[in-house]
């Protein structure tokens, strides 16, 4: 009896075992051609992504503005395309200029659309007798040229050079959203010797901000552009105002907050707790607008988070 039911024992767990096994072996299979066949969609995906230039159509929007559209709203509005009327211009600037001069500024503008709608900074720090620049991308308000990091940084660099020579200095730089980039890429040039560099809404770098809206894509694959903030300001010394949103939709705070920890002194943070990454507060009245240029003029101390 004991034999038997020893043998009645093994015999049957040996079927059942056998019987698991092909489930097991199914299963393992399965899940097998489940991942085989989600790793063909996804490589599918990168390659339709590698073969459409994804930077750029995630990047970059310019809009579709033609230079007779630039004119036009530049001369609606009292202002003049700069260093001439033509296709070859570099940016935006008031027909008269600060009655009481402190300065330049060179404006590098977010993203989205020319920077002939950026006019609320000729207003707030014009108004304080700073120059204004509103600078020009290639490929923007009906300019010609490439859309990229090289490309924007090469001709900021002129312009900036260009504005400085003209209008005379101190030179400050001061850049939005995508604009951080260019203006960081600038912040160490031995030429331009900017006295302040400021930073609204700023990302960490170009990678970072890709990761954390695509955490599922190897963004890297996709990007031949960096704008690596960190990196950039490593060799800068002067002060940075730092000007964070604190409903920031599209950059995250934190990616804003490591650049700022990554920054030397001097430097000083700016929080907008209720903004969001475009309706920061812009009227030219408000303080902030003279605590960032008092902040850059006298060198600053170490101080916000």
């Amino acid at each position: 009896m004991t034999g038997r039911r020893e043998r009645s024992s093994r015999s049957e767990p040996l079927e059942v075992k056998s019987a698991q096994g092909l489930k097991r072996n199914t299963v393992t299979s399965t899940q097998i051609l489940m991942k085989t066949a989600r790793g063909c969609i996804l490589g599918s995906i990168i390659a339709v992504l590698l073969g459409c230039d994804i930077q750029k159509n995630m990047l970059y929007y310019p809009g579709s503005y033609t230079i007779a559209d630039i004119r036009r709203y530049t001369a609606e509005n009292d202002l003049l395309l700069w260093p001439g009327p033509d296709g070859g211009y570099q940016g935006i600037v008031s027909r008269k200029g600060p009655a009481n001069f402190k300065g330049t500024i060179v404006i590098f503008h977010g993203n989205g659309g020319p920077a002939i709608f950026r006019t609320y900074y000729l207003a707030a720090l014009e108004a304080r007798g700073y120059r204004v620049v509103l600078a020009e991308y290639p490929g923007y308000g009906g300019r010609s040229g490439e859309l990229s990091e090289q490309s924007f940084v090469a001709d900021a660099r002129r312009a900036a050079l260009r504005a400085k020579g003209e209008f005379g200095g101190p030179l400050y730089l001061w850049g939005e959203s995508l604009g951080c980039g260019v203006a960081s890429a600038l912040a160490a040039d031995k030429e331009l010797r900017p006295q302040g560099v400021v930073l609204l809404t700023p990302w960490d770098s170009l990678l970072g901000i890709a990761k954390a809206q695509f955490p599922w894509l190897p963004v890297k694959l996709f990007l031949s552009d960096r704008y690596d903030n960190v990196a950039n300001l490593d060799a800068y010394g002067g002060p940075v105002a730092v000007i964070l949103s604190g409903r920031d939709e599209i950059i995250p705070n934190k990616l804003t907050m490591r650049l700022y920890h990554a920054l030397s002194p001097p430097k000083r943070m700016w929080t907008f707790e209720n903004a969001g990454h475009n309706d920061w507060p812009s009227h030219p009245e408000l303080d902030w607008w003279d605590e960032v240029m008092d902040f850059l003029n006298t060198g600053g101390e170490r101080s916000g988070p």
